[in-house]
């Protein structure tokens, strides 16, 4: 049964300029470039913190962009990309703890260390 106001409750979809979609689409991919690049780099176990670092704001722009979360409720953004933090701050601190045993997995690796 329809009613007279359905036509005042129905949405299109958020439209974006492709301008936009294309400079996202240019963002990934140099972050993409980046990301490769970091690992010709030694940083130390800073490393581990780039890359997871350039990985969440990949997945946010993502997100935000594709997913049209920045056209939608601030407060979903703001719970997705905290949770994405969150995620990658717990994947880091369990790869930092493999530093303590990594001399019993890769042999000759705690000659290495000085």
């Amino acid at each position: 049964m329809a009613h007279a106001n359905d036509s005042e409750h129905a949405q299109v979809g958020h439209v974006v300029p492709l301008q936009l979609l294309f400079g996202v689409l240019a963002a990934l991919l140099v972050l993409t470039v980046v990301t490769v690049a970091v690992t010709f780099v030694d940083l130390g176990p800073l490393n581990l913190v780039v890359a997871l670092v350039i990985a969440v704001v990949k997945a946010s722009l993502v997100l935000l962009y594709f997913m049209h979360l920045r056209w939608d409720r601030p407060f979903n953004a703001v719970i997705i990309i905290s949770a994405l933090a969150f995620v990658a701050i717990f994947i880091g601190l369990t790869l930092l703890d493999s530093y303590s045993y990594q001399a019993d997995i890769i042999p000759g690796f705690g000659s290495q260390v000085q």
